[in-house]
């Protein structure tokens, strides 16, 4: 039963990354590329996670982790970008 579980939510969550492309590559402002391009970021980490408790593996988490603090850097210096015109001053 629990292998049911785990396909029913690795197809949600690529339908929902499939969601968050669309808006990307559609998206009419650019906030709201970028808030869909935040939250594809959280949607692959829960991937990851998901896929590790499937493999009863750690190493995902930890990747989980590295990927978690790349998508909050990228998207604080997009903001800053945006905002101010460039990243470090």
């Amino acid at each position: 039963m629990i292998e049911y579980a785990y396909i029913f939510a690795f197809g949600c969550f690529a339908v929902a990354m499939l969601m968050n492309l669309w808006k990307v590559v559609t998206g009419s402002e650019i906030t709201d590329q970028i808030l869909a391009l935040d939250t594809m970021f959280i949607n692959s980490i829960a991937l990851v996670v998901l896929f590790g408790v499937f493999l009863s593996s750690e190493i995902f988490f930890e990747a989980s982790l590295i990927m978690a603090m790349l998508g909050f850097i990228s998207t604080v210096a997009y903001a800053r970008f945006l905002l101010r015109g460039n990243i470090i001053e």
